[in-house]
């Protein structure tokens, strides 16, 4: 079957408006990053319309759920762990739905991020834990912290001392961290 154009059916095309969203270039990671920053800011609407720009522009809507997943740790972390709750749920439907039923589950998110209280502390706290245990990786567990599965174990002082908490009432001071990390925060500045 031969379909034949018309310069009247080409002047039509021409008039409809397009969607640019290049999948594959710089222009994918600035509408991902506008996305981002947008939640970030706390900007429902811009959100939104960024979300719909990767949408309907044929981004894979799992991409957009694992960027959501991590935004939702990243940014909003303690202030609302309920966000990443939300996050994985329109991930998961992305995975079982996949477009275009799930657009309307990453919008749930999305908006559920950027309306959310937001706060960076578990992820400048992970990079500094991260940053000392490469630094220190050669430190042993505390000996009262060690599993001691073999009687050998158990006689040279595997667990020996540890205080099983959920046995003593109020709070039990007991170290956690290597001597040599002893006081250590990673949630303070």
């Amino acid at each position: 079957m031969t379909v034949t154009l018309t310069k009247d059916d080409i002047k039509e095309a021409l008039q409809r408006t397009h969607l640019v969203f290049d999948k594959n270039g710089e222009e994918f990671y600035n509408i991902i990053s506008a996305l981002h920053k947008s939640m970030r800011g706390s900007d429902a609407n811009a959100a939104l319309y960024w979300l719909a720009r990767m949408l309907e522009g044929g981004v894979d809507p799992l991409y957009v759920a694992r960027r959501i997943l991590r935004f939702a740790s990243e940014d909003i972390g303690m202030a609302n762990s309920e966000a990443m709750i939300q996050a994985n749920a329109a991930y998961d439907a992305c995975h079982k739905l996949g477009m275009p039923e799930c657009a309307v589950h990453l919008a749930q998110a999305v908006v559920y991020c950027a309306k959310s209280k937001k706060s960076n502390l578990l992820y400048t706290a992970y990079g500094k834990a991260a940053q000392d245990a490469k630094n220190t990786s050669n430190l042993g567990v505390p000996i009262h912290l060690r599993n001691a599965p073999t009687r050998f174990m158990k006689n040279i002082g595997y667990g020996k001392g540890y205080r099983y908490n959920p046995d003593f009432e109020g709070e039990l001071e007991q170290d956690y961290l290597p001597k040599e990390l002893k006081g250590k925060d990673y949630f303070s500045g």
